[in-house]
């Protein structure tokens, strides 16, 4: 362990607070126009996935726990957790459903990601910034609506519903940003 600051902290970090560790999921620090600037930390307990919301001054310190982070390639879903594969000695390691969140639909066979060990238990995991899907359901073009900023409902591949320029079509290959399913663009693989 090593203590750090608060506006040190971010997303992904663990500390550890009365003897159990937490996962940061969001660190946002607040500088009010008076007051002493604070830190406000959402964090999910390890140990049983309770989410807690703490604010601490930003001078105040905590202690930062020491984690394994490596790259591994997702295999397959097997039941209620996801297994992937560290590419250096082949070790397979099962990743239980409440780790992945809401970024399990944009899971894909083969994808690199970082998960985050703590004595070689699977605490957080981070994905590609984006990622390739085709688009299996989307409003038919309507004539005369050309308007650069305009957009239309789709849903991809992956099940996910997200909003698409009006010259996309069923078919296409679009890619979206793996935090909130955003369009980014067309897809070029």
């Amino acid at each position: 362990m090593v203590a750090v600051i608060a506006s040190n902290i971010r997303k992904g970090n663990v500390i550890e607070k009365d003897g159990k560790l937490y996962v940061v999921l969001t660190a946002e620090n607040v500088h009010p126009g008076k007051g002493t600037p604070v830190t406000q930390l959402e964090m999910r307990r390890i140990s049983d996935g309770v989410k807690v919301n703490e604010r601490y001054k930003t001078t105040d310190s905590l202690e930062k726990a020491f984690i394994d982070e490596r790259t591994y390639s997702y295999l397959y879903q097997d039941g209620d957790s996801y297994v992937f594969m560290d590419p250096e000695n082949f070790d397979q390691v099962p990743v239980p459903a409440g780790v992945i969140g809401e970024m399990a639909p944009y899971l894909i066979e083969n994808m690199e990601v970082r998960l985050s060990l703590y004595n070689n238990v699977p605490i957080a995991i981070e994905l590609p910034a984006r990622a390739s899907f085709e688009v299996v359901d989307t409003e038919p073009v309507v004539k005369g609506q050309t308007a650069s900023g305009s957009f239309k409902p789709a849903v991809l591949s992956n099940g996910v519903r997200t909003m698409v320029p009006t010259h996309i079509t069923v078919g296409t290959r679009i890619t979206v940003l793996t935090a909130d399913g955003s369009y980014v663009e067309r897809a070029k693989d």
